[in-house]
């Protein structure tokens, strides 16, 4: 088996079709709570709170540390069972940080383990969550294509 790289990133991950989603941001910024928006909608956990990040044959995977496998955070409610979906190839980040504010924005990209994935910010509007569960079944058109 080839070596591998990896990290432990503080953040979330679900996916959908077999297309992970990684979501990022400080503590109190809704990564839990984005995920689960995701998880009612159809998406499956890969991980909360901590996600394991690898580069397997040049392509990023995420899955869960064993002790949290399974568990997502619901604030003021604890911490819940769920099905995974683990592990899952990365296809995007969003960046609960920053907030997006261009009506079409340009594309942007982060960079982990040496990879590009696209990275996303935050939408303030209640069509963020069904937005990405689009983006992740079927893409997004590139604009500077």
């Amino acid at each position: 088996m080839p070596d591998t790289e990896s990290l432990i990133l503080h953040a979330s991950c679900v996916a959908l079709e077999g297309r992970g989603l990684l979501i990022t941001g400080t503590s109190g910024q809704g990564k839990s709570a984005l995920a689960l928006q995701l998880m009612a909608f159809g998406a499956q956990l890969v991980a909360d709170d901590r996600v394991l990040v690898q580069l397997l044959h040049g392509e990023l995977v995420a899955s869960a540390p064993e002790p949290i496998r399974g568990l997502v955070e619901a604030r003021c409610m604890g911490l819940l069972h769920a099905q995974i979906r683990s592990p899952v190839p990365v296809v995007a980040l969003v960046d609960l940080d920053e907030t997006e504010t261009d009506r079409l924005p340009v594309r942007q990209t982060a960079r982990l383990l040496e990879q590009e994935v696209i990275r996303l910010k935050r939408v303030d509007g209640a069509h963020f969550a069904p937005a990405l569960m689009q983006f992740l079944r079927c893409g997004a058109l590139d604009p500077d294509a």
